[in-house]
């Protein structure tokens, strides 16, 4: 029965080899596209976005006439409780 699988697999395993090389005879015989006039027929002057970009939000005011923005806390130096028993 194992041979069966084993020849089963083999020639089911060889269609996508097959396909990829119809793909490729395939792009092979295609014929080149014709490149367009440069005669200025192609191509638009007009922008691609119909409205300018919007500048971006402005950072919010801190309290309520501007405060500076609140500093960072101080870092502090955690510990493990070994340290603490040795000591």
């Amino acid at each position: 029965m194992s041979t069966w699988v084993f020849i089963f697999l083999m020639v089911v395993l060889k269609i996508p080899i097959l396909g990829l090389f119809g793909i490729i005879w395939w792009a092979i015989k295609q014929t080149p596209e014709e490149a367009e006039d440069a005669s200025g027929s192609g191509g638009s002057l007009k922008p691609r976005s119909p409205h300018p970009r919007s500048p971006l939000p402005r950072a919010p005011r801190r309290g309520p006439h501007g405060d500076p923005a609140v500093s960072a806390p101080d870092r502090m130096r955690v510990t493990s409780s070994h340290q603490h028993d040795r000591a």
